[in-house]
């Protein structure tokens, strides 16, 4: 697997830093066009759930985000999951998404 760019290199370490804050599942950081990044962690309550990649697009898109540059999740899972990803590329098709283990180590670019 490549090295990341320090620019999504900078996602990993932020999405690392919102699952380890919380002791959340997961983490996700986003990049909007304009390079401001949002970042969350797994939302479990018992009147809503969301991944941590869902709630970080979502938190963009509250701000008024309509694209995205890059995203990241920091799990233990083996890949990205369905909802989430479909999340980033409802904005932007294109957009990277970085998986990273708990340890930062790049997984997976989808």
């Amino acid at each position: 697997m490549s090295e990341l760019q320090p620019e999504d290199a900078k996602l990993v370490t932020l999405a690392r830093s919102a699952r380890g804050r919380t002791g959340a599942r997961e983490g996700a950081a986003v990049r909007d066009t304009d390079g401001r990044t949002y970042l969350a962690a797994t939302v479990t309550l018992p009147s809503l759930s969301l991944s941590a990649l869902q709630a970080a697009v979502a938190a963009a898109v509250s701000s008024g985000v309509e694209g995205l540059e890059a995203a990241a999740v920091v799990s233990a899972a083996e890949e990205v999951e369905a909802d989430g990803l479909a999340a980033v590329h409802d904005l932007t098709p294109s957009a990277p998404v970085h998986l990273a283990g708990p340890d930062g180590a790049l997984r997976a670019t989808v």
